[in-house]
């Protein structure tokens, strides 16, 4: 290649790059500056090379966008997973219906989980680690705890904050997996009855809900002060969900 000639694909590389820049393509702009650096560049032919810079720019969209929704799911174990710990003899699962729940096919009809079992058996883990797994399918996911949250959505009203316990409310409507930690770990009066309840039936057989718990799913009925809510919001939460009781030691123990 003459010197004229090199000069001027060079100067081509830097107005796209340029322009990519400017048009906010930063992933195709990184990956055409990683093109023009590779002395075999002219090995790959144009598909393979139009397809490098598209998938770069997909891939960084994608992490921003990932990493966004993730923050705003307040999630707290992020760097939870699926591995081989969850098929702990000790903890007893049925590994097929573990399998099925962790590949989140469920979601997309609206059926709820509960997750119970002792303090420390890695109930929460296992709910962040569903929580990130529907967030890399790019939909939204809200974890809180239950306590915190009734709590919450009770103080507002009783401030009058109508405006936005409204919104508070139609965020939670649509939220398409709400993770519910420690539940019943809190005095379920009569306003945090109705506010489960409200959430609950927004959310029934449209969108998903786990619920994580040291209680059985026996004794929750137990839990609230008034029967009637107590039919109403296990009847939402309980029927045609999938059950899982983690079992075994505490994990915090075994960590050194």
């Amino acid at each position: 290649m003459s010197k004229s000639k090199y000069n001027d694909q060079q100067a081509t590389y830097q107005d796209l790059y340029d322009k990519l820049k400017s048009m906010r393509f930063s992933g195709m702009a990184e990956e055409l500056r990683l093109q023009q650096a590779d002395p075999n560049q002219d090995a790959y032919d144009f598909i393979d090379r139009l397809s490098k810079l598209v998938n770069a720019e997909w891939d960084l969209r994608y992490n921003k966008k990932f990493m966004r929704m993730l923050r705003q799911s307040h999630i707290i174990i992020t760097e939870a997973s699926f591995d081989e710990s969850l098929y702990d003899p000790e903890r007893q699962l049925d590994r097929t219906l573990v399998e099925t729940i962790c590949r989140c096919d469920w979601i997309e009809t609206g059926k709820n989980l509960l997750l119970t079992g002792m303090t420390g058996t890695g109930k929460s883990y296992f709910a962040s680690a569903l929580g990130i797994a529907v967030l890399k399918k790019l939909r939204t996911v809200r974890y809180c705890k239950a306590s915190k949250l009734l709590t919450e959505l009770t103080a507002l009203r009783q401030s009058e904050e109508y405006r936005k316990l409204t919104q508070t409310m139609e965020t939670l409507s649509k939220i398409e997996l709400l993770i519910i930690d420690d539940f019943g770990l809190m005095d379920l009066d009569i306003e945090k009855c109705r506010y489960l309840f409200e959430i609950l039936d927004s959310r029934e057989g449209r969108l998903s809900t786990i619920v994580v718990s040291q209680i059985p799913v026996k004794d929750w009925y137990d839990l609230f002060h008034d029967h009637t809510y107590a039919d109403a919001c296990l009847d939402r939460l309980v029927y045609n969900a999938y059950r899982i009781e983690f079992k075994g030691e505490s994990l915090r123990k075994k960590t050194p």
